[in-house]
């Protein structure tokens, strides 16, 4: 707008700009959302975590913002709901609790209020991550489970926190998560193998020593399948790819424990199968007319080894990666080159293992026929069954 004035006015007052304008036109202004910012709150909400805005500006800015990032409506209402400071200000504890769970955005909020809003939602039992920059988000960031300051916040925002995110991009916190997630994933994955595959040589051992038998394993070749497991098999577990479904996955329970009940099933089930190829190979072969002591305990090993790369192969994502590719499916799958490397590395080594004369006398083993190879070969391939059986009620992936 515009107003003329005489030449000899050289002060403007609030009277003067009351009236007698004219209306030149008007401008609107926006900082629209990223769109990488709007992609990772649809990420973050099929993930089953709930994405909530807390700020100073104005309600009806911040709804709009809100529903231009694909803010969802609660599951206890059909709009998006949002509150002012004012209204939680005259709000009691529980109907703060009640406020924090149905409402997706918070506008013009003090920071003390901002510390209640993360408390009420702790004691409902959430996990509560806020981000902030300023030196009045610092109480809030202190008290959340996760604090995560902005690169560029203030030093008192990013010592209260227990992040800092330094391209100040809200995608990467969502990217956390699923790096998470799939580390988490990898850490099940791999105590779900190593423990049944030591529980079975513990139970050989063990059972072996009471009965007055021979052992059907050796200490050195203990070693060796030890060796032989972390390199080639646990290593390329653990460092598995995330899978492509990992963020459509509900968020997990803060207090599940590592070892679920299901999981001890797994376990129990998996070393049980692994004693008796174990035990059984090894009696079997020793009672042959043409099985030596050194030759039982060697195809024993090796019947344990097929068995474990066949279990290995229930837990990880090649051989789904495998069949999608070999079976045409278009549908993307994760796949998991190290793993297949370590199952290639694995079967060379102990093709080593059993037919190297330098090998056999170290470890006291003996060469093998392939009709020994089949046999052994034979007794392992039921562990798919097995594994798949387990998979029902432990799920890996």
């Amino acid at each position: 707008a515009k107003k003329t004035v005489s030449d000899e006015q050289n002060s403007v007052a609030h009277s003067d700009v009351e009236s007698g304008l004219i209306f030149l036109g008007l401008q609107g202004m926006i900082d629209p959302p990223r769109a990488s910012a709007i992609a990772a709150v649809q990420a973050c909400q099929t993930a089953g975590i709930q994405v909530k805005m807390i700020t100073g500006d104005h309600i009806a800015t911040a709804k709009a913002i809100a529903r231009r990032m694909g803010f969802r409506k609660t599951k206890h209402n059909r709009e998006l709901v949002a509150y002012t400071g004012a209204q939680l200000a005259a709000m009691d504890k529980n109907e703060l609790a009640e406020a924090v769970e149905a409402g997706s955005v918070f506008a013009r909020v003090a920071p003390e209020q901002k510390l209640r809003l993360v408390e009420a939602l702790q004691l409902q039992g959430e996990i509560v991550a806020m981000t902030g920059d300023g030196v009045n988000d610092a109480p809030a960031l202190k008290q959340a489970d996760i604090g995560i300051a902005m690169g560029s916040g203030t030093e008192v925002s990013k010592e209260a926190a227990d992040m800092i995110l330094t391209d100040d991009n809200f995608a990467s916190i969502e990217s956390a998560v699923e790096e998470g997630r799939s580390v988490y994933k990898n850490l099940l994955k791999a105590i779900s193998f190593i423990l049944p595959v030591n529980g079975g040589e513990s139970m050989t051992i063990l059972l072996s020593t009471l009965l007055g038998r021979e052992l059907p394993i050796l200490s050195l070749q203990i070693l060796w399948l030890n060796m032989l497991n972390s390199i080639t098999m646990t290593v390329p577990l653990a460092f598995e790819p995330k899978s492509i479904g990992v963020m459509q996955q509900q968020p997990r329970s803060a207090n599940e424990p590592l070892l679920t009940g299901n999981r001890i099933k797994r376990i129990i089930a998996i070393s049980l199968y692994n004693w008796t190829i174990i035990f059984g190979m090894f009696e079997w072969v020793r009672q042959s007319d043409w099985g030596t002591i050194e030759l039982a305990r060697t195809m024993a090993i090796q019947a344990l080894v097929m068995g474990r790369i066949f279990y290995l192969l229930s837990l990880s994502q090649l051989l789904p990666s495998l069949i999608a590719k070999f079976s045409g499916s278009k549908e993307e799958v994760s796949g998991a080159p190290a793993l297949a490397v370590g199952i290639v590395l694995a079967i060379l080594l102990q093709i080593v293992f059993a037919n190297s004369p330098f090998i056999n006398r170290i470890f006291e083993t003996a060469p093998m026929n392939l009709d020994q190879w089949l046999i052994c070969f034979g007794v392992a391939l039921p562990m798919i069954g097995v594994a798949l059986s387990v998979n029902r009620f432990d799920p890996p992936n």
